[in-house]
């Protein structure tokens, strides 16, 4: 009875320490929940909704009562996580604050785009989301914590898992294609001093007097920008390539900069206007392009190869490492591996679509006629990376299939882990719930929760 009695005194100082005021949108602020000896005030849910906003995400469910109970749920993991003295990591809170700060300008527009939209100056919302990431931080370190004291998985747990689970529940793996490939490349050079000399023409055009925005209309190869005369808006320069930021941030505006190349291609960049760490500039980009000429060649080659192999006079693996000029795969005889997991078995929608439709009506052990595709260069930053042309052997085919134990274990064994983990925090939450002093305001009684206990906990 005490501890409910300085539970309820805790809600009343909470409840009345803001005033009540008008919040944006007419809204008076104030404590909708308290968890434990933690409040959530409308203000909270309102600011989390502006940042989704303003970052273009949306939710099936109704945005702020999803909001509220993901707040609620966390609120349970802070007070846990303080208990176990867990401590704040400031460097992944430094990197994250940085990164959001840097979305929010480039989105809104700059510094005082975003104090315009959130209402508060920036220093203010600074320290906002540090406490927020702060939370952030301590709370994924307990829900890591939890779900790591699981008993380490056992193929008795797999065997068991198949044994009880129904046919139609059990992971279908989709067909997987084994592949090896060998590539050539295009004259790059040749096309890179093509596309340097013609933005040098373009760059001297705009000096003796024609206006940037329409040559980039008519010839920018980034139909973003293109469209608005090459402009890219104010936008933070941790979001550009280093070698484009570097080049931008030392220019004055009005001048033309030299041609800086990035992993996109080969750019003229012309600076409008700069604020700190942001800017708004103009660019031109073009990429190195190849002719008819090259890509005849390249299957000349390879379709030359092909004959060889099919005919038996040189094995694929051994022509592979002769003549392939992809440096990842050549050295063992051109089996490619997904950059993201290192497998050497691919899904359909992990291959390149240009790899795909050479493979697709291939049986295994046969090899594609020649194909222009793209290489993994800069996959990892989600580009298209740079065109090449190959020939691809289909070295093995799984079907689709209903998971087994011994075509499959490893993602069974995935399977039951992440089953076990999500039961660990379910059982974790469900006890917290049931044990914290938590209240919530009847406004919220609506809510579809995605836990019924909460029903138990309005006002």
């Amino acid at each position: 009875m005490k501890a409910r009695t300085i539970a309820v005194a805790a809600l009343m100082l909470l409840s009345t320490a803001l005033p009540a005021q008008k919040y944006k949108g007419g809204v008076v602020d104030k404590t909708v929940a308290v968890v434990g000896g933690e409040a959530i005030l409308i203000s909270d849910i309102e600011g989390q909704v502006q940042q989704m906003r303003a970052q273009g995400y949306s939710s099936d469910r109704d945005m702020r009562c999803e909001i509220l109970e993901n707040m609620m749920e966390s609120k349970i993991f802070l007070m846990q996580s303080r208990i176990d003295s867990l401590t704040v990591n400031y460097d992944m809170v430094d990197g994250q604050l940085s990164q959001r700060l840097d979305q929010m300008r480039t989105y809104l527009g700059g510094d005082e785009e975003v104090e315009k939209y959130f209402g508060k100056p920036l220093y203010t919302l600074r320290q906002e989301w540090r406490q927020t990431l702060e939370e952030q931080s301590l709370t994924q370190q307990e829900q890591a914590q939890v779900a790591g004291d699981i008993p380490e998985i056992t193929p008795y747990d797999v065997r068991q898992y198949l044994d009880t689970t129904a046919v139609e529940d059990l992971p279908v793996v989709p067909v997987k294609y084994q592949l090896s490939q060998i590539c050539i490349y295009p004259d790059r050079e040749a096309a890179k001093l093509a596309v340097k000399e013609k933005l040098l023409s373009l760059r001297e055009r705009i000096i003796n007097g024609e206006r940037f925005s329409t040559l980039a209309r008519i010839y920018s190869e980034d139909p973003g920008s293109a469209r608005k005369g090459g402009e890219l808006g104010m936008a933070s320069k941790s979001i550009f390539w280093p070698a484009f930021s570097d080049a931008a941030m030392a220019l004055k505006p009005g001048v033309i900069s030299q041609i800086v190349e990035t992993p996109d291609g080969f750019h003229i960049i012309e600076v409008l206007e700069r604020k700190g760490d942001m800017f708004n500039a103009r660019h031109i980009l073009l990429k190195p392009q190849y002719t008819a000429e090259d890509r005849a060649k390249a299957f000349e080659r390879l379709d030359s190869l092909r004959t060889k192999i099919v005919d038996g006079e040189i094995k694929f693996e051994l022509a592979a490492r002769f003549f392939s000029e992809d440096p990842a795969t050549r050295t063992n005889g051109g089996q490619m591996a997904d950059p993201s997991t290192g497998s050497s078995y691919f899904e359909i929608d992990q291959l390149k679509p240009q790899d795909y439709v050479a493979v697709k009506d291939l049986q295994e052990g046969e090899i594609s006629e020649p194909v222009e595709s793209l290489d993994n260069e800069g996959f990892e930053q989600g580009r298209g990376g740079n065109t090449v042309y190959k020939i691809i052997r289909v070295d093995n085919i799984l079907p689709a299939h209903t998971a087994t134990f011994e075509n499959d274990y490893t993602q069974l064994l995935d399977q039951v882990r992440m089953g076990r983990q999500m039961e660990a925090i379910d059982r974790f939450l469900e006890e917290k719930v049931k044990d914290t002093y938590i209240v919530i305001d009847p406004m919220y009684k609506e809510c579809s929760f995605s836990r019924s206990l909460w029903s138990s906990k309005f006002e």
